[in-house]
Formats: structure tokens, sequence, C-alpha cells
């Protein structure tokens, strides 16, 4: 596949730009606005900015229709056009209760109700107003016409609960530019093509079943040759609760786990994390400084409650597999240990390509565990292997554990859009709660220091990231399916089990076509299942004892001799190629 000619426009978010907030927030007026005019028995609740664009959600008697979205913008550009001004009014409670009863707008009264003081409004022209904080442009010339699009109609429930009222959400974007918008038109378009759900099912590689439940995977075979990166231990997928109240998760994760179980007069949790169980196997000998660092690894399956109007394909499920790993360390061995973690997981994560990134530390949250100064001695422990490491990072203040703080890296897509993954966690909690000890070099009992680390963080969700990444269109070495042979009659079939054959030997993914379709559905089938190489299998190929390849990065390669394509295919392999190198 080529390269684009030019790098693509850099956006700007809301968060990053006075100008953008103001345009946003702005805009999601006049929306509100446009749709009061057209439906004047739509009521407004709240309408914010996001990242990307703005949305308000209305209490409408009539749903609103893709027709209804191209009405609202046209009015809107007409509102844009009026040059309205837009004013900052301060109101005292009372104003602004008889403000609100006039216009028989409930939901505002329940706004007002949490607003404290001073309570301000925003007026838009001399007729339509809302409760708002701001900030806003002086006037609607500041707006670009060319530069807005309404996006979608969703439901949304008041609130963000669904004992509330059901709302219609109209989500919206805005630009400075109208080549801005146009690029992020673009990401839009492109991450729709890259849909990891949409992909998923066209190539076969999982799927989420309705009858089991929501929130699980159900791995297909494609989808889980893709899956299995090391061998691994195993624990339960259920303990006693009384050991989630010894590891706290019970005090503080509680709203994120399902209801206990009973068996046998005892209550039993399935397990919203690993940490625990591995936890249980350093303690069942007592250890001695020589063997540590300890360091154990699991592809251990979790399961966490998760709202329903949250889960969103391989991205957020309620079942899902860390590739979670504990070191247990001396205290003087945490830098070295955390930095090659660190550099552990910067070769993995190239590996798949994502070489930009963010990284942030993130320090004590609200609710947690522990003293002071043992937080304070875990961060600095953390700050120090990012600083022998070389990482710029940030702070994200109260982002850490519960029991620790945490270095978290932020992968970046091929669209620009990133996704948390990776995380290295620095642990003086959990073993003092579940009082683990080593033998000193002086004969004294002491305390391990635990490190927890997942550098996929969730499989689900990183073949999800992953699938977007490639839009499906792996590279050779990571395909599920990475050479497909098309026989064309059955007289060359015995031919095509012989390079099916030799290609297994080697480690390759390959599988015989034997739906005896035309030669050229038997392409189409295979160009539609992104298979990277394609060997068709006529009587000259297996006369010659060779294969007729096309290839998706390369097109058509010609006739290739066996023993050229078994050897490039190994070598593509071994060196994680995206297609295969043949010799010229």
């Amino acid at each position: 596949m080529s390269a684009p000619s030019a790098e693509p426009l850099q956006l700007p978010k809301t968060s990053e730009s006075e100008q953008l907030l103001r345009i946003r927030h702005s805009m999601s007026h006049v929306m509100a606005m446009a749709v009061q005019t057209l439906f004047p028995r739509a009521q407004v609740t709240i309408g914010p900015w996001t990242e990307s664009g703005f949305y308000y959600d209305f209490d409408s008697p009539d749903p609103f229709s893709e027709a209804d979205l191209k009405a609202i913008k046209k009015e809107m550009i007409k509102i844009i056009n009026k040059k309205l001004p837009l004013e900052r009014i301060e109101v005292s409670r009372a104003e602004a209760e008889a403000r609100i009863k006039a216009q028989n707008e409930p939901y505002k009264l329940e706004i007002l109700a949490g607003i404290t003081e001073p309570i301000t409004l925003y007026t838009l022209g001399e007729q339509w107003w809302d409760l708002c904080a701001g900030p806003h442009v002086a006037n609607t010339s500041e707006l670009n016409p060319k530069a807005f699009e309404l996006e979608s109609v969703a439901g949304a429930y008041w609130r963000g609960d669904e004992n509330n009222a059901q709302l219609q959400r109209i989500y919206g974007t805005a630009w400075e530019t109208p080549e801005q918008l146009a690029e992020h038109q673009r990401r839009k378009a492109e991450a729709l093509r890259r849909d990891h759900r949409r992909l998923g099912t066209d190539l076969d590689l999982f799927s989420i079943e309705d009858e089991a439940g929501a929130g699980l995977v159900f791995w297909h075979p494609r989808g889980a040759r893709m899956r299995l990166f090391y061998e691994l231990l195993y624990t339960p997928h259920v303990a006693d609760i009384s050991l989630w109240k010894t590891s706290g998760h019970l005090d503080f994760y509680r709203e994120s786990m399902f209801g206990p179980m009973q068996v046998d007069e005892r209550e039993y949790q399935l397990k919203p994390m690993n940490c625990p169980f591995h936890v249980l196997t350093y303690a069942s000998t007592l250890r001695s400084y020589r063997e540590l660092p300890i360091r154990w690894a699991e592809l251990g399956t979790v399961y966490r409650y998760e709202r329903p109007g949250v889960m969103h394909g391989l991205m957020r499920v309620r079942g899902f597999t860390q590739d979670d790993a504990h070191v247990f360390c001396l205290p003087e061995q945490i830098t070295d240990e955390i930095v090659a973690i660190l550099d552990l997981t910067e070769q993995i994560l190239s590996t798949f390509d994502f070489r930009s990134y963010q990284v942030n530390l993130s320090t004590r949250p609200d609710k947690s565990i522990g003293d002071d100064a043992v937080w304070e001695l875990a961060t600095q422990g953390l700050i120090e292997a990012l600083e022998r490491k070389g990482w710029a990072y940030t702070i994200d203040e109260g982002g850490g554990a519960f029991y620790g703080p945490k270095i978290d890296l932020k992968i970046e897509d091929a669209i620009g859009r990133t996704w948390q993954c990776s995380t290295i966690q620095l642990d003086f909690n959990l073993p003092e709660r579940f009082k683990l000890e080593y033998v000193a070099a002086d004969g004294s009992r002491q305390r391990p220091i635990m490190i927890h680390r997942a550098i996929f963080g969730s499989l689900e969700r990183f073949f999800g990231i992953m699938t977007e990444n490639y839009a499906g269109d792996f590279p050779f070495w990571l395909a599920p399916e990475q050479i497909r042979l098309l026989p064309v009659t059955d007289e060359v079939r015995p031919y095509a089990e012989e390079v099916l054959g030799a290609l297994k030997a080697v480690g390759i993914r390959a599988t015989v076509d034997h739906s005896g379709d035309r030669l050229g559905k038997l392409i189409r089938n295979g160009e539609q299942m992104k298979i990277p190489v394609l060997a068709v299998i006529g009587a000259k190929e297996a006369e010659a004892r060779a294969l007729s390849l096309r290839s998706r990065p390369d097109g058509d390669l010609g006739s290739v001799s066996l023993v050229d394509v078994v050897a490039a295919a190994a070598q593509a392999n071994q060196d994680r190629l995206a297609g295969l190198a043949l010799p010229v």
C-alpha cells in the first residue's frame, strides 16, 4: 500500500484551544436555538462541548430524523449569518427561576438547583438564552458556516440514569476552518472503515453472542490464532470473597464487581483482578532474598460489571483477558525492574507498529489505601525509572490505582486516536495487607515490593485497537490466515495438499479453498477476507512445482517456485514482515 502524498492536517482538541472551545460552545447554543425555532415543543437540557465537537440533549415529543438534521443545519446557518451577539448576563436565583418558568423548561429548573452563585446565562440575539458559564464567541460572525456539521442523533437518559426520561442527543462538530472539518470527516470515515466490530464479523475473527449475555467475547478459530502470544500459568476464575476483602477490592472496587455466588455455605466471587492469586502463590512458601526478583505472568480472564450503555465491541466488555504479570522484588531492585518493563513494553508495542505514545504518571487517588510516606516512596521510584529511561511524561493527579501509583501509556493509532493500554504499577500495600515476607541477608523477615504490569492491558481491547489500526489488513506475519491456496481443478488438488504441508511445516498459517468455485470468485473471496497472499494452482504450476502469487501489499508476483515461496514465507514470519521478500 502506498504512503499518503502529504502529511495529514493536525487537528486541535477543544481542551487545547481556547478559540475552538468558544466556537463549539457557541455552536451548541446556535443548534439549540435552531431546534427550538423549528420544533417549539422541544425542551433543552444540557449542551456541552466534547474533544471533537459538541452535543445538546432535547426532550421532544417527535423523534428527530436525518431530514430534520438537514433542516436544523440550514436554520443554524441562517442564525450564524444574522451576526447575532452572544452576551453574558449575571442574574439572581429568583430572576433565573422566573425566566425558566416563563419558558416552561423544567429541566432548566433542575439544572439551576445544582448551580452555585453567581448564576450566569448567555443570550443569543434578543430572544434565545440558556443557563451557561461560558465561554463563547462575542458574535456569530466568528462562526464559520462552512466549518461545522451535524453528525448524528442518539438516545440519552437525563443525567445518564436509565430510570430517568429518555432524551434525544444531537451530535455536531465545529472547526475554525473548512479544511479542519474535511480532515475530521476523513478521519471519521477511516474510523468507520476500520471499525473492529464490522471487521471481526467480516473476517470471521470473533463474535459477541446475545444469547450468552452482553459483553462476553467468543473467539473464532481465526481470531484465536492471533491471541496466542506465549504460554503462561493459570489461576482460578473465582475465589472466596474474603480474599477480595483482604486485597481491598471489595472496599474500593465493589461497583465494578459482579455479585457473589453461594457455594457450600461460602460466598465466592468472580475475579475482577488476577493480583491476589499471584500474591497467594508467592505466600505459599517462605522466600529468600536470593530468589528475588520473582517474575510471574498469566493470561488471566477477569470479569467486571459494565453498564449496558458503555459496552462497545471488544473495547469495553464484561469478561476479558489481561496479560497480567507481577514482579516481587527487593527495594534496591525497583528501578531496574521498572526500566526493564518499560524496555519490554517499547519492544512489544513497536512490534505491532505502535511507536508513538503518551506517558502519564498517575498519582494517589482520593479513595486509596496506605500511608503518605509509602505512596511518596512508590511515586519517586516510578519517576526515577522514567528519568532513567529518558521518557517525557505528564502527571495525572489522582489517576493511580487504590493500592499504588502507576505509569500509563496511551498508544496512537494510524489515524491519530489515542488508546490506554500498557500500565506499570508500584505496590507497597498488597504485600503489607497479605503479610508477604522474604528472608533477608541478615536473617530478618522483610516485605517484598510488588510491581504490577500489563502491556496489552486487555487482549480483547488491544485486538480491537490493532484491528482498527490495520483496518483488518494485517501484515503477513500477524495475519490469521497468511496464504490461501486456490486450486483451479480437481486434478491439482494433490499438489495443493503437498504445498499446504510444506507451508505448515515452517509454521505458516495456510489453507486450501475447497469450494470448487471459478477462479475469479476464489480470488474475490480471498481479497474480501484480506488474505495477504493468494496462491493460484493450475496445471502449469503443478507441473513446474510453482505457485502463481497475488500479494495484497505487492500485487501480482507471477509464478514463483515452491521452494522460494516456502523460504520467503518462513523468513517473513521470522522477520515480522508485512509481505513476502522473494528473491529477485
